[in-house]
């Protein structure tokens, strides 16, 4: 890495550890939480993977409430290219195998993670750490290259998306934890819970054919809704997405959301990306075309809201 490129994001790394979450909107951050209450959404920050997701979960009630004994749960990241998890370009291996490790624990009959990428899917299970980490925590992980894999359903209440083939795994599943990695995507201009759906359908010509923003959007409607969304964002990719070029497309901010709904999250997070790279909400439409389909809240202030600095 050339030295200016150094300085460049290790200034943002430095910068990233101070935020303090002053970016989750001034309206997060005025927002008075119960003490008995249940949060709506979760943000982390300053810790490990698996830390910060035990501090969330502990927040919302602990897996228990979203997985339970006997069922089959499937954990979606983002494992979409050959790269290294300190290029940003996938979800932190460490965050997957936690969140295998808690659901096994809560008695899920079994746990599998897939993800359809983008670059050749054995070197990007392999190179992400994600097939490694996620079998030794006890999950199966499967293949999803090929179109056998893929069950069609119907997607009534989408727009321009009415039927979409989502992986098998899914399909069968109990329930679904969907995980992304937080970081900046040239079509979509940020990849984050939402677009990270993308990884469970086979044919993703039809939604660069079709309006990218609005076919997100149709697709998060799709019954099978994930119990939970996890946002990595302990590193991000905050420009040359959605793979990255070097480590000076990297911002590290030691930083975690969870929450079920799956609009405010998103919002949440471009609000967490936003005090490193600017972004606007209507750049990434299809988190306000979620908000018209009744998906969620783009408004924070309507929700309650538990921040945790480690």
């Amino acid at each position: 890495m050339k030295r200016r490129d150094f300085l460049r994001t290790s200034a943002l790394a430095g910068a990233a550890l101070t935020l303090d979450f002053k970016g989750l909107s001034a309206a997060l951050m005025n927002n008075t939480v119960a003490v008995e209450a249940v949060p709506d959404m979760v943000a982390v920050m300053g810790g490990e993977p698996a830390v910060m997701l035990d501090k969330a979960l502990e927040a919302l009630g602990g897996i228990g409430q979203y997985v339970k004994k006997g069922q089959k749960v499937v954990i979606k990241p983002n494992i979409g290219w050959d790269r290294t998890p300190e290029l940003a370009g996938n979800t932190n291996p460490e965050l997957v195998a936690a969140l295998v490790r808690k659901s096994l624990a809560a008695g899920a009959e079994k746990v599998t993670v897939f993800d359809h990428t983008c670059d050749n899917w054995q070197k990007c299970y392999e190179t992400s750490g994600i097939e490694k980490a996620a079998k030794a925590a006890g999950a199966i992980v499967m293949p999803a290259n090929d179109e056998k894999y893929y069950q069609s359903v119907s997607i009534p209440n989408g727009k321009n998306l009415k039927s979409a083939k989502i992986h098998e795994a899914l399909v069968e599943a109990d329930v679904w934890i969907n995980v992304p990695i937080l970081k900046n995507h040239g079509g979509a201009k940020l990849t984050c819970a939402m677009k990270n759906y993308m990884g469970i359908v086979w044919d993703r010509r039809f939604f660069h054919q079709h309006d990218l923003q609005q076919c997100i959007a149709d697709i998060c409607t799709w019954e099978k809704k994930p119990v939970l969304n996890v946002v990595d964002a302990y590193r991000i990719l905050f420009q040359n997405g959605p793979q990255g070029r070097n480590a000076s497309d990297v911002a590290t901010l030691k930083s975690l959301i969870v929450s079920p709904n799956i609009v405010a999250i998103d919002t949440a997070a471009l609000a967490l990306f936003n005090q490193v790279k600017k972004l606007d909400l209507a750049a990434a439409s299809h988190i306000g075309k979620g908000e018209a389909l009744h998906l969620g809240t783009t408004d924070l202030k309507t929700l309650n809201i538990k921040r945790i600095k480690l």
